[in-house]
């Protein structure tokens, strides 16, 4: 059997211990405006931008199209199984690893979370010190931190819903406006266009645009995490469009087309990066551009600040006694991050994230593979096991998928040249195929304690 709550402990919780129950469900309108902060990054902007440049505009677009498709058929799978379950991906990973696994799993998550935290957080902290130079950017940093904290003391329920569907018309203005300025001040060229590196594109590098969106699949969790608390009866509202392609199609192809534009029609920003796009919309439209760069990041950071509180205090109650609840391991978290932002540490975050991405494209494949091949019900039925004391330490099965994919994946990662562009699918197909062809002799005893 699995854990289950009176409706008065629904109230309050935050369910990093338990699954969402059916009374705790969201309407599908709220849940939609709370899912689509995590479509704002800045981030976005640039890789869309840094793909053109560096494999061409046509090659860019296709591998964009294709990651569209691709998360949004993936999404589907995963938020349907999250929205019937009402797990969190700490709770899955618990029937899909076993305990020690899920910590693993939940660490991994709750890092990623952290490090886009203080990557979003960093862009507002420079454009504060640009706009207004008398703010230090460490003073501008602790601003952000202050007030991105008490953003996620509400629940998604209660309040993550409303604020960021007040700030997304106001993203979505910012988006018009600043391509409508970008063209009135300097023209209109077809330059954008026709991006890409000096002697041409390079062929098949649409597959190279399309592996680089792999690298981010820890949107597949966030995914997982936010689509827990969806209604059943909305399953197919938030599979199609909700948690689709397009919500995927307005995160990737709508803001990498705008880094596009942006890059070919503002002149001078040097070097690609999240800095130079905020300079560019800040030369552009001064306060209001700092102001539409707040909108975009602090929405976004709802998502980053609210799941590494949540997977931090998962990862921490599954392995000890310490019960703090979620504002205390939010401002935890806060502390964190302000460290992080202050330490110039950003070249190896970007390393970190680049294993620990691999990690999360194995996890989604064997996720994938045991939804898809339902041999769990048949061994221990219809109701998922996920409690701590009822679940073993380890799972072979998954443990041998998700370590043996992972490790191909690092292996051809460090190799380089175009082994490297191997990796992430060969992780995803080694996990599946690990975990699928596995399941045919698991054993009870795999996924109960006392199977």
């Amino acid at each position: 059997m699995t854990g289950h709550v009176t409706a008065s402990e629904a109230e309050n919780s935050d369910f990093s211990a338990i699954a969402v129950p059916p009374q705790a469900r969201m309407a599908k309108g709220g849940l939609t405006m709370a899912w689509w902060a995590v479509c704002s990054a800045v981030f976005y902007i640039v890789v869309g931008a840094a793909m053109a440049l560096n494999f061409g505009t046509r090659n860019a677009i296709i591998g964009i199209v294709l990651s569209v498709i691709c998360y949004g058929l993936i999404n589907a799978v995963l938020s349907r199984y999250a929205i019937r379950t009402g797990l969190s991906v700490a709770l899955f990973s618990r029937v899909l690893f076993g305990n020690v696994g899920a910590g693993l799993a939940t660490l991994i998550f709750c890092a990623t979370a952290t490090y886009y935290a203080v990557f979003e957080g960093s862009v507002i902290a420079v454009g504060i010190n640009t706009i207004i130079p008398s703010i230090s950017y460490p003073v501008a940093a602790l601003i952000v931190v202050l007030y991105s904290v008490p953003l996620i003391f509400g629940s998604i329920q209660t309040w993550l819903d409303k604020f960021n569907g007040f700030l997304l018309p106001f993203y979505i203005l910012g988006l018009i406006v600043a391509v409508v300025l970008a063209i009135s001040t300097h023209g209109y060229s077809d330059k954008w266009l026709n991006l890409g590196p000096e002697g041409g594109a390079p062929a098949g590098g649409w597959w190279s645009c399309f592996v680089y969106y792999m690298g981010v699949w820890v949107l597949m969790m966030f995914t997982f995490d936010y689509a827990r608390f969806g209604r059943e009866e909305d399953a197919d509202y938030h599979a199609y469009f909700n948690f689709g392609m397009p919500f995927y199609a307005m995160a990737f192809l709508v803001s990498g087309l705008f880094g596009m534009l942006m890059i070919g029609t503002v002149p001078d920003l040097g070097d690609l990066s999240e800095v130079s796009v905020l300079l560019a919309l800040l030369k552009l439209m001064g306060i209001w551009g700092l102001l539409f760069v707040w909108v975009t990041q602090t929405r976004i950071n709802t998502a980053n600040y609210y799941l590494a509180a949540v997977n931090l205090e998962s990862l921490v109650e599954l392995f000890s006694k310490v019960s703090l609840g979620r504002v205390a391991w939010a401002i935890i978290v806060g502390g964190i991050v302000y460290v992080l932002m202050l330490a110039n540490v950003f070249s190896y975050l970007l390393q970190a994230l680049a294993y620990q991405g691999i990690f999360v494209v194995a996890w989604v494949a064997v996720a994938m593979a045991h939804i898809m091949i339902d041999r769990y019900s048949t061994l221990v039925g219809n109701e998922i096991e996920y409690r701590a004391s009822h679940v073993p330490s380890f799972n072979p099965l998954g443990i041998a998928s998700w370590f043996i994919a992972a490790a191909v994946g690092i292996i051809l990662h460090v190799w380089g040249g175009s082994s490297a562009e191997l990796s992430a699918p060969a992780t995803a197909v080694i996990g599946f195929a690990i975990y699928a062809i596995g399941q045919s002799s698991a054993r009870r005893s795999w996924y109960l304690a006392n199977g």
